[in-house]
């Protein structure tokens, strides 16, 4: 008979996982292993509730903020682009100088 978990204890063992894949880096299979095994739940149980909780995570990211009329968002989705690509082409420019830094014989 599978034990039942309190949404608190599930919540604090998604948070244990992502905080130790954060920290740690790796997969999240080998963070979800790790926890489900210092915490005495089943790995596979422990991986439902990260999926889970990355779901319901993204349905509030995607989710337009209250009140918001289509023509707000149209114009907030425009801004957000506008800052990806201005970020996007400074990031293209930092690869290059750092790649042409990497190419150039050192002299010492």
């Amino acid at each position: 008979m599978p034990k039942k978990f309190s949404p608190e204890f599930r919540d604090r063992a998604v948070r244990m996982v992502f905080d130790r894949q954060t920290a740690e880096g790796g997969s999240r299979a080998v963070s979800i292993r790790v926890v489900a095994q210092s915490l005495g739940c089943g790995p596979e149980a422990l991986r439902n509730w990260c999926s889970r909780a990355l779901r319901n995570h993204q349905a509030l990211v995607d989710a337009p903020p209250a009140g918001e009329s289509p023509e707000e968002e149209v114009r907030r989705l425009r801004r957000e682009l506008a800052e990806a690509q201005r970020a996007n082409e400074i990031l293209k420019k930092a690869s290059a100088f750092f790649a042409a830094e990497l190419a150039r014989p050192t002299t010492r």
